[in-house]
C-alpha cells in the first residue's frame, strides 16, 4: 500500500491538484483543498491506496509542495 498525505495547513487552494487529479482532491468550502476519503492524523490527512495514480503528478503540480505521495 502507498500513500498520500496533505499538508492542508500549507494549502494556498489555487486547485492544481483537483485539476490535475480529481480522483482524489477537490476543492473544500473554505477555498483549501480536500484528499478524498482521508483520515485527518494531527495536521495532515492521509489516504492508503493501492495506486497512487494520477497523485504524483499533483505532488509535482503542488506549487507550495503541501503532497506527499509515499510508494511502498
Amino acid at each position: 500500500m502507498s500513500k498520500i498525505i496533505l499538508e492542508r495547513g500549507k494549502c494556498i487552494g489555487c486547485g492544481t491538484c483537483s485539476v490535475i487529479c480529481p480522483p482524489f482532491f477537490e476543492s473544500g468550502k473554505d477555498g483549501r483543498v480536500n484528499l478524498k476519503e482521508s483520515v485527518q492524523k494531527e495536521e495532515n490527512f492521509e489516504k492508503e491506496v493501492r495506486d497512487t495514480g494520477c497523485a504524483n503528478e499533483a505532488e509535482q503540480g503542488c506549487p507550495v509542495q503541501c503532497i506527499h505521495v509515499e510508494e511502498n
